[in-house]
């Protein structure tokens, strides 16, 4: 009886251990998912309020304050509002299709390039001067430690020259610069954890460099060229420096247009919000339906 009464003891407590450490894992979780989703539900409930709830702080919908629809209105996206013409909503649009296409093809580009020369880098070994393949890698990650105002003057010298001052075209050539070393140092990792056994394969099989890359190599590395697709749209579409510095009508985006959202009376909280909910709204899409290739690509490399 001893005995038994022991063994239900020991495995009384080693369950009551089991869900005393699920409860405190669960617990941090969701305090953390928290900490990371109150600026969005801040930013959202921000823009169905009016000033004076903004300056007290009033957090709680239909508690603290009554939900209005002024931040929407100054876009032109209210209901009241929606079945007219609106020169701000079609300002608004014009602002969200060149970031869109801005940071789609900039960040298409820097995949493409980038994991060419990720390919190369992993596959093959190079000599220039002292530097061999590891010492060009860390060569591409150090242009991010450059802070981006020591080349405000040299990119607005060079556009200008080049006529491509407040143009989409050279906002994609400069964030495709921008983001390429990520791509690169993601990329690389991608293709230094798949199998060469498998490329010589395809090679004895018949095919050729090319034809192992685009049929063997690329469907497997795709979760890693999604993950750095969805990093670098990320970064392409929040940039802000370099879109006020060499954009003024045309090729200006939604960065641009959200940190306009201050007057001699000050920051019109509502019309920021708002503008930066719509601006959010795109990448929480985007990350929600490729969630499962970022996990993958996030992933894979990490054990060979």
């Amino acid at each position: 009886m001893t005995a038994v009464f022991k063994d239900h003891a020991s495995d009384r407590q080693v369950k009551v251990k089991w869900w005393s450490s699920r409860v405190a894992i669960y617990a941090a979780l969701i305090l953390w998912a928290v900490i990371c989703l109150f600026p969005i539900y801040w930013t959202l409930t921000t823009s169905f309020k009016l000033a004076p709830d903004v300056m007290r702080g009033n957090m709680i919908p239909f508690v603290d304050f009554t939900p209005k629809w002024k931040g929407w209105e100054s876009l032109g996206f209210s209901p009241r509002l929606i079945g007219e013409v609106s020169t701000v909503r079609e300002e608004f649009l014009k602002r969200f299709w060149n970031s869109a296409i801005v940071a789609v093809s900039a960040s298409t580009l820097a995949v493409v390039l980038g994991s060419l020369a990720a390919y190369g880098l992993s596959r093959f070994g190079y000599r220039f001067g002292f530097m061999r393949n590891s010492d060009i890698s860390f060569f591409f990650l150090s242009q991010m430690i450059l802070p981006p105002v020591v080349l405000a003057l040299p990119f607005l010298v060079l556009y200008r020259s080049l006529d491509l001052l407040d143009s989409r075209v050279g906002l994609i050539l400069l964030y495709t610069l921008m983001v390429l070393p990520i791509v690169i140092w993601i990329m690389r990792d991608q293709f230094q954890g798949i199998p060469v056994e498998l490329e010589e394969a395809a090679l004895v099989d018949g095919l050729g460099i090319w034809g192992a890359f685009c049929q063997i190599v690329l469907p497997i590395a795709l979760p890693g060229m999604v993950a750095a697709f969805i990093l670098s749209l990320v970064l392409c579409w929040n940039e802000y420096f370099f879109a006020a510095l060499l954009t003024s009508t045309d090729a200006k985006t939604l960065p641009v247009m959200v940190a306009s959202q201050t007057g001699s009376q000050g920051i019109n909280w509502w019309s920021m919000a708002a503008l930066s909910s719509a601006a959010i709204l795109p990448l929480v899409i985007v990350a929600i339906f490729l969630e499962k290739y970022i996990i993958k690509g996030m992933a894979a490399g990490a054990v060979k």
